[in-house]
Parts: structure tokens; C-alpha cells; sequence
């Protein structure tokens, strides 16, 4: 479909893939109880328990799989919640997998869980031809909520680990307008699910730092209470227009207070790698080496060979990791290039029906799929690689450790049904089984609470 040309017809994907010319820029389980099973459902046998409450069987045997849909299939050894190379010992609860694949779960690397309307009513959108309106539309959605922050973002964080999920970063916008209600509700959802999903808070100042008198006040507080794991930022030149003064305060706090950064950069051209050229000069002078992320990064993909080398090589060297949400085809960070430079590079969901849009899912196997539509991949090598991506690079963002199925890995994968790891990204099968530090926390695409 092509894009609006008009700016009364803006929407998210307009914004994104134009957001350098857009006036202002863009702001932008339970293991089940019990032997019987749904007909083709994975049986467990032997007694189970309940991840809420604390307690983990010691070894669990997950019978009959196909990591990375292998020919032959094998016995997954669990030994509190990690892969064990050794044998199981006599009496393990023994789980049935039926000779399905076994898949790494999956990390979100970019999300924004505060915003969405997930399982609430439809929401009607109205038109934008401006950023601001798009600010102003998300306050009244905020203030029209009748639940609040935590029972949403609950409701798709849970939607999510049924789906594979294993790990999310959250954005929750922080302003005036909200106070710190956003990263207050994120961590209330993220205490009920901590059984099933690692979740890091990145309070995001969507209506900029700079501009919005306030924000930074709340930014600081929201660090020096450790609500947060991370300080956000957006735009220090097209939306904030204030380059150092906002790479200033969001440096600052990160550095008084230990907590990481993670700035969603739109701007094109010359303006974004200005704010990239400032986000390494600090990185490097506070020493936050590895503790610096940045999002979308829309002046990338367009570079040349070179400048994208050059600039490559410093991320490398700082070690800032990078995340994409895979919008377009002319959006998507190129991936494998940055990787042969040492960086971290993750995909992501981002806003899932909010004020902005109606669409998204917060299914990340889907955002794989999609990676490989907007790329035009065709090869099963390329299509395991967008898989890798929404696994093993969100994993390297966040600072997880791989679930490889390796000795010592931790146990967090997805059992489906299907022929072979570049057939599950395009054709999506439904995630049978999902399985959290050895505990089962979801079956047949049903979290289980």
C-alpha cells in the first residue's frame, strides 16, 4: 500500500518514514495440573507446579523435541530452569512434546506497553497532520482509560509470553501529563508476570525533555527511585531542537543514578548523525560503555558503505547496541552490516494498537516474519536470520543469555508444530507450548496464570 501524501492521511508509518521532514519531527505458567491434555496439545506427566508460587520442579525432561527442527528428535534435560547436558535422574517430571520443534524464545526489544488498549474496547482514531497531534491524541486516550496502566499492560505483556516472549523492554511514557503513572503501572505488571517474562522500564520522554518544562524533573526522580532501568530520550535536534541540553540531561541521570539509555532517534540526514556523533562522545566520556541503546535509527540505513562503516566502527567500539522495529523496507537497519562491526542489534513491536495505530499484536515471531517480508528474503539461511534476530539480538540488547539449548542455557523456548525453522517464520504456527525457565507458562497460545 503506498503511503498517504496528503498530511491529513499521517499515521505511525507515515511519521516514521518521514519524521526528519514532518514539522516538529516525530516524539514518535502455571505448568498445568494433571495429565489430561487438549487433543494434539503436549501432555505433561507427573505432578506440577505452580510458578506463582515460588516453587520450581528440580528436573524436568522434555521428551521427544526437535531443536531448531532437527531431523531426529531428542530429550531436553531441565535442571533448575537451565539446560543440563547430563542424564535425567529417576522419578523427573517428564513433559511429552510430541516431536514438535523446540525454538528459543523470543525478546522484544522495543515496545511501549503503557499506551495500548489491548483487550479493552475498539478505539476510534481520528485524522493528524502533526506530531503534536498525535501527543495531545494520546493524553486523551490516557485520561479516557477506564483501566489503568497495569491491568493493560499486563493484558498484552501476558498476550505476548503466549505467543514466546521471553524477555521485553518497555517504554512507558513520562511527562507532566502523566507523571510517573506509566513506569508505576509497568512495574506493577511486571512483578505479576516475573515468573514468566524478564522485563527492563525505560521511562521515555514522549513529549521531548527540553521542550516539556518538567520532564526532566520526572526522568530524574523516576531513576533516583529505581523505577526505571533505563532513561530514555527522542529526537535531540527535530523534536526537542535542543542537541545538548537534552543529550546533557539524559546522560547526566544515567550516570548519577547507574541506570542505563535508550534514545529513539527518527531524524534523517545530517541531524541524526549529529545526535549519533553526541551519543557516542558521551557514552565514551561517562563511560557507559554497553549501557547505551538507540532506537529506529532512521539515519542509518541510508548511508553509504563507508560512512556506515565509519560510524559502525565507533558503535562497536562503545559497544551501543541498536534496535529496529522493521517498519519499511527503507527503515530497517542493516542488520548483518552493523553485526560485522561487533553491534548489538535487536528487533522490536513498538506501539501496539494505541492512539497511533490500530494495528500490532506484540507477537514477535510475527515481527520476524515481518523482517523478512520487508527485506525481501528468500533463502532459508536469511529467513533463520530473522529469527536470530528477534531471539539472540534482542537477548544481546538486554544483556540476556542466549537460550541456545546448550549446557547451562536457560530453559525459555516454544514447542510447535512444523517442518523446519525457515518454514515456522513464514508460516507463524501457533506456539503449542511455551516454556519459561523450565516452568511450562503457556499452552496452545493461552497464557496460564
Amino acid at each position: 500500500m503506498q503511503p498517504p501524501s496528503t498530511p491529513s492521511a499521517l499515521s505511525r508509518r507515515t511519521v516514521l518514514a518521514g519524521a526528519a521532514a514532518l514539522a516538529g519531527a516525530t516524539a514518535t505458567a502455571a505448568a498445568t495440573t494433571g495429565t489430561a491434555q487438549a487433543a494434539g496439545a503436549p501432555a505433561a506427566t507427573g505432578a506440577a507446579t505452580s510458578p506463582r508460587a515460588g516453587r520450581r520442579d528440580r528436573t524436568v525432561v522434555f521428551r521427544d523435541v526437535r531443536p531448531f527442527g532437527a531431523a531426529r528428535p531428542t530429550d531436553l534435560v531441565v535442571v533448575d530452569g537451565r539446560i543440563s547436558d547430563g542424564p535425567a535422574p529417576h522419578g523427573a517430571k517428564v513433559v511429552d512434546g510430541g516431536g514438535r520443534i523446540a525454538l528459543p524464545s523470543l525478546v522484544d526489544a522495543h515496545v511501549h506497553p503503557d499506551k495500548t488498549t489491548w483487550g479493552g474496547s475498539w478505539v476510534s482514531r481520528r485524522p493528524a497532520s502533526a506530531i503534536a497531534d498525535y501527543v495531545a491524541q494520546d493524553v486523551e486516550l490516557f485520561r479516557a482509560q477506564r483501566r489503568p496502566v497495569a491491568e493493560r499492560a499486563y493484558g498484552l505483556m501476558s498476550h505476548a509470553v503466549s505467543r514466546g516472549t521471553r524477555g521485553m523492554r518497555a517504554h512507558a511514557d513520562v511527562a507532566p501529563a502523566y507523571g510517573l503513572a506509566g513506569v508505576e503501572g509497568l512495574a506493577e505488571a511486571r512483578e505479576r508476570l516475573r515468573h514468566a517474562l524478564d522485563v527492563q522500564i525505560v521511562a521515555f520522554p514522549q513529549h521531548g525533555v527540553i521542550r516539556t518544562p518538567g520532564t526532566a524533573a520526572l526522568l530524574e526522580k523516576a531513576a533516583r527511585e529505581g523505577l526505571v532501568d533505563m532513561i530514555g530520550g527522542i529526537d535531540p535536534i527535530g523534536f526537542d531542537q535542543a542537541l545538548d541540553e537534552q543529550l546533557d540531561v539524559v546522560f547526566g541521570i544515567a550516570d548519577r543514578h547507574g541506570v542505563g539509555v535508550d534514545i529513539h532517534l527518527h531524524d534523517r540526514g545530517e541531524k541524526g548523525m549529529r545526535a549519533m556523533r553526541g551519543i557516542v562522545e558521551r557514552t565514551r566520556a561517562l563511560s557507559l560503555t554497553g549501557k547505551v541503546t538507540v532506537s529506529h535509527v532512521f539515519c542509518l540505513p541510508g548511508l553509504t558503505d563507508r560512512e556506515l562503516g565509519s560510524i559502525a566502527t565507533d558503535l562497536g567500539e562503545q559497544d551501543i547496541a541498536l534496535t529496529t522495529v522493521a517498519p519499511s523496507d527503507s527503515l530497517v537497519l542493516p542488520i548483518a552490516r552493523l553485526r560485522e562491526h561487533g553491534v548489538r542489534v535487536g528487533l522490536g513491536s513498538d506501539g501496539v494498537r494505541d492512539s497511533w495505530s490500530p494495528f500490532g499484536d506484540a507477537d514477535m515471531m510475527h515481527r520476524a516474519h515481518i523482517l523478512g517480508w520487508v527485506t525481501d528474503v528468500r533463502l532459508d539461511d536469511e529467513l533463520s536470520e530473522c529469527y536470530r534476530v528477534a531471539t539472540h539480538g534482542g537477548a544481546d540488547v538486554m544483556g540476556l543469555a542466549h537460550a541456545d539449548f546448550r549446557a547451562g542455557a536457560p530453559a525459555d523456548f516454544v514447542l510447535v508444530r512444523g517442518e523446519c525453522l525457515p518454514q515456522v517464520v513464514v508460516d507463524m504456527p501457533r506456539r503449542d507450548m511455551v516454556v519459561h525457565g523450565g516452568v511450562v507458562v503457556a499452552r496452545d497460545g493461552e497464557f496460564l496464570a
